[in-house]
């Protein structure tokens, strides 16, 4: 099999790298550039262009499985990238109990990209990391020789490919920050900066978990922990998926006042947790922050 012609879907590489004016940083000595990775390309948006190319590329033309929950960004990625290359996709959803049921509006944009939907208890969701659980799952859904992405995208390949986000941004920010989900793209980008930049990440579930499952994707995909970088676990709003009144209202008022259509499951939290931050006089005067844009609101 052949690998799939990704440059055909012209992406636009490096994303753009725009400064904005915020009074809430401008006072504090801070300068704010958000990262525009959310204009990679209108169906495989920000870190999920980064982290599911190399992966086509290694599915070399084989159906791709992959995971995620209802809601997931990753399996809509998946399946738009399946129907621009013509790949099958099969999806293994979390909840057995949304089977027969209407699908919701994020489910029904995967089916219609073409993705088909296998869904299993939450049990066995849980196990899908343990080989024998795993191959019950491919063989349930007539995939055994399909491709497998996990959960979110994030493996040694994905990493690796989220290292050119840093390597992007080199010398042109002090702080990089990002919001983290499973954790491949802020392992990649940490490893893609130069010496004296550092990455911080905020979160989007809570646990504080995270820092282990970086060190170990960075292990994976390099040999080693890379970088200079922290979380802030601070920001989460009560997991993932998540959110409070404040958050909303929040998320509007960025908009309103940089006319940035702000996606409310990771950026509204990143930007929330730099505000915050800044507040806090956690950057000295004269530094200059980049906020990592990884993706859109859903339909916008």
């Amino acid at each position: 099999m052949t690998s799939p012609d990704l440059a055909a879907l012209r992406p636009r590489l490096p994303s753009p790298l725009r400064e904005i004016e915020d009074d809430r940083f401008a006072r504090r000595g801070v300068r704010l550039l958000l990262k525009r990775d959310d204009l990679i390309h209108p169906d495989l948006i920000g870190n999920k262009w980064r982290k599911l190319a190399p992966n086509l590329t290694a599915a070399a033309g084989r159906a791709v499985l992959t995971f995620g929950g209802a809601y997931s960004n990753h399996l809509r990625a998946t399946a738009a990238a399946g129907r621009l290359l013509g790949l099958p996709t099969i999806g293994v959803v979390r909840g057995d109990e949304l089977a027969g049921r209407p699908l919701n509006p994020s489910l029904a944009r995967c089916a219609a990209d073409g993705m088909r939907l296998h869904f299993v208890d939450r049990s066995t969701y849980r196990r899908k990391s343990e080989p024998s659980a795993l191959a019950e799952m491919l063989s349930a859904a007539g995939a055994e020789d399909a491709y497998v992405v996990p959960e979110g995208g994030s493996n040694a390949l994905a990493v690796r490919g989220c290292r050119a986000l840093g390597e992007e941004l080199r010398g042109r920010a002090d702080v990089v920050a990002a919001a983290c989900g499973t954790g491949g793209t802020f392992a990649g980008l940490a490893a893609g900066l130069g010496g004296g930049q550092r990455a911080l990440g905020i979160p989007v579930l809570k646990g504080g978990f995270l820092t282990a499952d970086i060190e170990g994707l960075q292990r994976e995909a390099f040999g080693a922990r890379v970088g200079d970088w922290s979380l802030d676990d601070r920001f989460h709003f009560g997991g993932y998926a998540r959110a409070t009144p404040e958050l909303d209202t929040f998320a509007a008022d960025f908009e309103e006042r940089h006319g940035l259509p702000v996606e409310r499951l990771y950026v509204a939290k990143l930007l929330y947790g730099l505000v915050a931050l800044a507040e806090e006089n956690a950057f000295r005067p004269g530094t200059t922050v980049a906020a990592v844009i990884t993706g859109a609101p859903f339909g916008g």
